[in-house]
């Protein structure tokens, strides 16, 4: 199965996952997510899965918080006075 996969993405450019044991409950639920945006499965698995690659890891995200320059940006007593206001209004 491997080499058929290997041949199929050196041809068609995109490589075949299968996802083995997925709930009967959760496959409904996707098959009707699918249906609701008007996309077979395939289709809508493929949107998701590229929106899955694209998030950052928590490492990714770390490292760039980490670098992040917080000089200039409201004060902790800003902050919490922000937060009594928008607790107070709602």
């Amino acid at each position: 199965m491997l080499l058929a996969c290997d041949a199929y993405e050196r041809i068609c450019g995109m490589a075949l996952v299968q996802v083995r044991d997925v709930p009967e409950a959760t496959l409904r639920a996707l098959k009707a997510q699918a249906a609701e945006r008007g996309l077979t499965l395939a289709a809508y698995l493929r949107v998701e899965l590229d929106k899955l690659a694209a998030r950052r890891t928590n490492a990714e995200l770390v490292e760039r918080l980490a670098r992040r320059d917080r000089r200039g940006g409201p004060s902790v007593a800003d902050t919490v006075a922000e937060i009594r206001r928008l607790r107070e209004t709602s």
